[in-house]
């Protein structure tokens, strides 16, 4: 929805959720922004702006008497027209590099050490999504004789995924004609999304697959479903306890429905595809997400990486009142650091 706003107007909108933001949760007044911001208004001329904006749905208040607080409309309309972007300091940019820095050449490192820098700048929970291939595709094959007709499986995907599943053949191979098998697999699929093994089961092999060969293939193609379907779950995440700390989880229920998010990724999963294909920041707000257990939560989310070659995701998760300058600035930040390293691990050249 597109809001006219005078200058007023949208000054006052802008000090009501700074105010918000930076006390513990309680109702902006009139009064509180006359005094603390000096402004040169009434205090009745700052009420009937206020009654304005409650009226255009960027404001609301919990009871007669009370100061008013953000919708999930004001805060949309702040982060799009009225947040002044606040990078990070050079000494804390500093700071970050040189811890990052520490752990450069250990993946798993500083992608906790990423989770845990931005959940201490922002007073939120962080969570970070490891890198990886965004299209699965083939590598390479083996298969194992284990014991007579029991084989294992072995499927590598370029990403370094790799599959292991034992299968029962109604005859027993040689390790030399089960070579055969894969090496014919390596040949013919390699590099192969998902989309082409899907393509090659249905397609006449020359010569002819045997039924052994075909469902080797059907595994392949199965284990490659599912792995592209897993891309988004793990999550790593940190913060909770700096989340917890803020008055918006006073409630026991509140505080056991944020540790459920967090454990079980269920509301931040669905988001993860969308920022994996954007550019930039992506900011959603309250009721903006799908999951009713998400509508009093706001996450902000960067991806990092290599194209689709390799990238994952950074972010935070929060209550919908929460410092959007600092937030989105630090997610951009640590999520160009990490794009840095990630190329300097593969030695390639991070997103542009």
């Amino acid at each position: 929805m597109r809001y006219e706003l005078t200058e007023r107007r949208q000054l006052i909108l802008k000090l009501v959720i700074q105010e918000y933001i930076e006390s513990p949760a309680r109702p902006v007044a009139s009064e509180t922004l006359q005094r603390k911001y000096n402004l040169q208004y009434s205090s009745a001329t700052i009420r009937n702006e206020l009654a304005a904006l409650e009226e255009l749905g960027l404001l609301t208040h919990l009871h007669t008497s009370a100061g008013r607080i953000p919708t999930d409309a004001g805060y949309r309309y702040f982060v799009e027209n009225l947040m002044e972007r606040q990078a990070l300091s050079p000494q804390e940019q500093r700071t970050i590099q040189h811890q990052f820095y520490q752990v450069r050449g250990e993946l798993e490192q500083w992608i906790h050490l990423a989770a845990a820098v931005l959940a201490r700048i922002a007073h939120n929970a962080a969570v970070v999504m490891p890198p990886r291939s965004l299209e699965v595709r083939f590598k390479h094959l083996e298969l194992i004789a284990i014991y007579e007709t029991v084989i294992l499986l072995v499927l590598v995907l370029h990403d370094g995924t790799i599959k292991q599943q034992t299968l029962t053949s109604e005859q027993p191979y040689s390790q030399d004609e089960l070579s055969q098998v894969a090496q014919r697999f390596n040949q013919q699929l390699h590099n192969a999304g998902l989309a082409e093994v899907e393509r090659l089961e249905r397609t006449d092999w020359e010569p002819p697959l045997s039924a052994f060969e075909q469902t080797v293939l059907e595994l392949i193609a199965r284990a490659m479903r599912q792995l592209e379907g897993q891309i988004n779950e793990r999550l790593y995440h940190d913060g909770l306890l700096e989340m917890l700390q803020q008055p918006e989880f006073s409630q026991p229920e509140r505080i056991r429905q944020a540790i459920a998010i967090l454990e079980e990724g269920k509301g931040i999963n669905p988001l993860i595809p969308q920022a994996l294909s954007s550019n930039g920041v992506q900011v959603v707000i309250g009721g903006e997400h799908v999951e009713d257990a998400m509508r009093e939560y706001s996450v902000v989310l960067a991806r990092y990486g290599r194209g689709r070659d390799l990238a994952g995701v950074v972010g935070i998760f929060g209550p919908t009142r929460m410092p959007y300058p600092r937030s989105i600035s630090s997610v951009r930040y640590i999520s160009s650091v990490m794009s840095d390293l990630l190329a300097e691990l593969y030695g390639q050249r991070p997103d542009a």
